[in-house]
């Protein structure tokens, strides 16, 4: 992940002048301290000795300061939280993929074949919609469908609507798992709409199915509130990954979820993103 745009926040360079002063401060007090003590000890203060001070205090401040991979361990629960820059299908692990409640997979004209979803039928699938829609009814069997379109609905595709937070897996490949999670509701126009709310929940049902299959395995996630689920105006990614991230750790505290959450953000989203603070916010969740 570049970390060039880092540089340009307010906050990468409150931290360096913080830091390099701290170093500044340590300085003045250790020479004081030993002149104190030791009269003779110290050469009278003159340009090399300021120069090497500010050197290693900026040095110091810079290597406090400087951006790293956006990342946090945790002790309790055992587990990792990592923002990544990138494909969400090609890391290690298992995989999210969040979907309607009627788990439409048709393309382009139900589903944006730019989304998370069209992207499990057209790389994972390899576009072959009729083995995807029976490995999800095969999972969907065992969940009671809440509500049926009638023909007066005209609606376009599947029929049957499922509780949000829905979440079944599906496994075309060894070793892989993916959690189809029904996050947003599609109305007979085909309109995702989504929630806050029903984010939390169905994120929640997601952990579940995740320490129930998922073997401790890495998950990835992609950012989400955007695209279907028409929440972005007030959900935006950098509020996504915080609201992600936070949920997890509630889960995890619970009983342990995987090994490592990648949460996973495409190139084009990143310029958006503050990632010294989202660093700061991961270091927040660590138990106090």
């Amino acid at each position: 992940m570049s970390i060039a745009r880092d540089f340009t926040k307010r906050r990468f360079w409150s931290r360096f002048s913080i830091q390099t002063l701290a170093s500044v401060g340590f300085f003045a007090i250790f020479t004081g301290v030993t002149d104190a003590l030791f009269p003779d000890a110290l050469p009278p203060v003159g340009k090399f000795l300021a120069a090497a001070v500010s050197v290693l205090s900026i040095g110091y401040g810079l290597f406090q300061s400087w951006p790293r991979p956006v990342q946090q361990s945790y002790s309790s629960p055992n587990t990792e939280i990592h923002i990544v820059e990138g494909d969400l299908f090609e890391q290690e692990g298992n995989v999210v993929v969040g979907m309607t409640n009627t788990f439409d997979t048709e393309i382009p004209h139900i589903i944006d074949e730019r989304g998370v979803q069209a992207q499990l039928l057209t790389r994972v699938y390899r576009n072959d919609r009729a083995a995807l829609d029976r490995a999800l009814e095969a999972e969907l069997d065992a969940h009671p469908v809440v509500h049926r379109f009638t023909p007066d609905d005209r609606k376009p595709g599947k029929q049957d609507s499922y509780s949000l937070g829905t979440t079944v897996t599906v496994a075309p490949a060894i070793r892989k798992l993916y959690f189809c999670v029904a996050y947003t509701e599609m109305n007979k126009r085909n309109e995702a709409r989504g929630s806050v709310d029903g984010i939390w929940r169905s994120l929640n049902n997601v952990w579940d199915e995740v320490r129930a299959k998922g073997n401790g395995d890495p998950l990835s996630i992609a950012v989400i509130g955007g695209g279907q689920a028409r929440i972005s105006q007030y959900f935006p990614a950098q509020d996504s990954i915080r609201f992600i991230a936070l949920s997890y750790m509630f889960a995890s505290r619970k009983e342990k979820v995987a090994s490592r959450l990648n949460i996973v953000v495409e190139k084009r989203a990143v310029r958006n993103l503050d990632m010294l603070e989202l660093q700061a916010f991961l270091k927040s969740l660590r138990p106090s």
